[in-house]
């Protein structure tokens, strides 16, 4: 049975899917100095170029149209299941919103949102006292919001690969990158000593797991 309505030119669910994931992240994350605001920023226009080729226009796939159709003959490309790439490159034929990259995209979305939200209760409390926050999320890592949307970012290129993202996801993860060293050199000068020792025994952005918490910190 084919689709009675357009897989694209959907510009409507573009602006409203992209606002209701830029929302959900400010909501978490709740920027408030312009250094905050510059993260969602970030964040925003990979989403907005996410959503654009999801139901707007697929520029990726009418780059790659020629390699794709030579490559898997039979499959409609300007059908919207088609745009699931990763689904039909490993041979995936079924609904893709129920395939392992489907189902794999959705626990990095997910948990990089419950990441933001739980850093963001954690950081607030530190923030209000004026003390450290090393607790909860950031006692494994000390930069988890900025490791929440590299989570989120992934687990959407997981589901809806684009030219377009795929060269934005790197630039974005050494801007926070950079971004986070930024913090570290100010946590540094307010907290000293207190900071030093926390950033020995914390990891940036991987956490350490069991058996490990007494390493170095891994960058």
């Amino acid at each position: 049975m084919s689709e009675a309505s357009p897989a694209y030119g959907l510009w409507s669910l573009v602006v409203i899917n992209s606002a209701v994931f830029i929302f959900f992240a400010a909501s978490f994350f709740k920027p408030a100095s312009g250094r905050d605001w510059r993260t969602l920023g970030m964040y925003s226009a990979f989403i907005v170029a996410l959503f654009a080729e999801m139901y707007g226009f697929p520029l990726t796939i009418y780059l790659l149209s020629g390699w794709l159709t030579r490559q898997f003959p039979g499959v409609d490309f300007l059908s919207h299941d088609a745009g699931h790439l990763l689904e039909v490159m490993f041979g995936w034929r079924a609904n893709p919103h129920f395939g392992p990259f489907h189902l794999l995209s959705t626990l990095f979305i997910g948990g990089g949102f419950w990441l933001l939200a739980s850093a963001w209760k954690v950081l607030y409390a530190a923030q209000k006292s004026g003390r450290l926050a090393t607790t909860g999320p950031y006692a494994r890592l000390r930069h988890p919001q900025y490791a929440a949307f590299v989570l989120i970012m992934f687990g959407s290129l997981l589901q809806w690969p684009t030219l377009i993202t795929l060269a934005m996801f790197p630039i974005l993860v050494v801007a926070y990158v950079r971004l986070a060293r930024r913090e570290e050199g100010e946590a540094a000068a307010a907290f000293g000593d207190e900071w030093a020792g926390y950033a020995r025994r914390t990891p940036a952005f991987a956490p350490q797991w069991a058996g490990r918490s007494t390493a170095g910190s891994k960058r």
